[in-house]
């Protein structure tokens, strides 16, 4: 795919979990439009192989581990990006995920489970309170830290947009994961309160709603050890009205979209959904 905006060259671009498939994604997508983009992930050198890689094709870019929890580690990385780049002027919330302290072996709660669980299954009463607590916090703090760091730098630009990074998981919660459908619900919420707070200073607040992409994250459930679809991956499809996983160049074209003023200059607290039909199918 071929895109063409101008308007993005020369700015710069933070990205908050940019070591990541998708992030990774949108650090390169913004490189290759001229932006120079801070590779921020808490794993340095999955930051320095995104970074290397748009170094390599041309384009410019510097890696930075940052913990997006610890608002310490954010205004050091602010205080090198300015140094090295200069004030940021486009924020990409990325960094988040989830974990499976937060997360229920089955889909729905049996008779049986209201006995006590059976041994290597957790069960809904079974969920531990601290893991709630960091799936929801790598997901909320996690860009709202950022957003406090970086938004007195975007508040000075010329047209600073923030891209928030949501999920399919915000608008129809999955099973088994409700610490990160929570999360990312709030995150959708949070999207909208900024696009409120910030409209006085010229700031624009969006959010990209990924559907359903095979990233590193999720390969263990999507796939099976000999590449087969899991069971959990066909229900995922059958919800999917173009009946495949998303590729993450697609959604290159929402990114650039809502940072380009040129495009979307009136455009503030929506969320693009990204998900091949997934949040349109009633399932019937």
């Amino acid at each position: 795919m071929s895109f063409n905006h101008p308007n993005l060259k020369g700015r710069v671009a933070v990205v908050t979990g940019g070591g990541g498939v998708l992030c990774g994604g949108f650090s390169q997508a913004l490189a290759a439009q001229g932006a120079k983009v801070a590779v921020l992930d808490i794993n340095q050198q999955a930051a320095q192989a995104v970074a290397d890689e748009i170094t390599a094709q041309g384009g410019t870019a510097i890696a930075l581990a940052c913990n997006a929890l610890d608002k310490n580690s954010l205004a050091q990385a602010q205080q090198k990006i300015t140094e090295t780049l200069g004030p940021c002027e486009i924020l990409i919330n990325g960094a988040g995920g989830n974990h499976p302290s937060g997360t229920t072996s089955k889909e729905t709660l049996e008779a049986i489970d209201l006995e006590g669980a059976a041994e290597g299954v957790t069960t809904f009463f079974d969920l531990d309170p601290d893991g709630i607590s960091k799936v929801f916090n790598l997901n909320f703090l996690g860009t709202l830290l950022p957003t406090q760091v970086f938004a007195r730098d975007l508040a000075k630009a010329e047209h600073p947009a923030i891209v928030m990074i949501t999920s399919m998981n915000a608008i129809r919660p999955l099973t088994k994961i409700p610490a990160y459908s929570a999360a990312k619900a709030a995150v959708s919420n949070f999207t909208q309160f900024m696009a409120v707070h910030f409209a006085p200073v010229g700031i624009r607040v969006n959010a990209i709603a990924p559907g359903f992409f095979s990233t590193n994250q999720n390969k263990t459930l999507l796939w099976n050890e000999d590449g087969s679809p899991t069971p959990r991956s066909n229900k995922i499809l059958a919800a999917t009205p173009m009946q495949r996983f998303g590729l993450p160049e697609e959604l290159t074209g929402a990114l650039l979209f809502l940072c380009d003023e040129g495009y979307s200059s009136f455009v503030t607290g929506s969320m693009i959904a990204v998900d091949g039909g997934f949040s349109a199918y009633s399932g019937v």
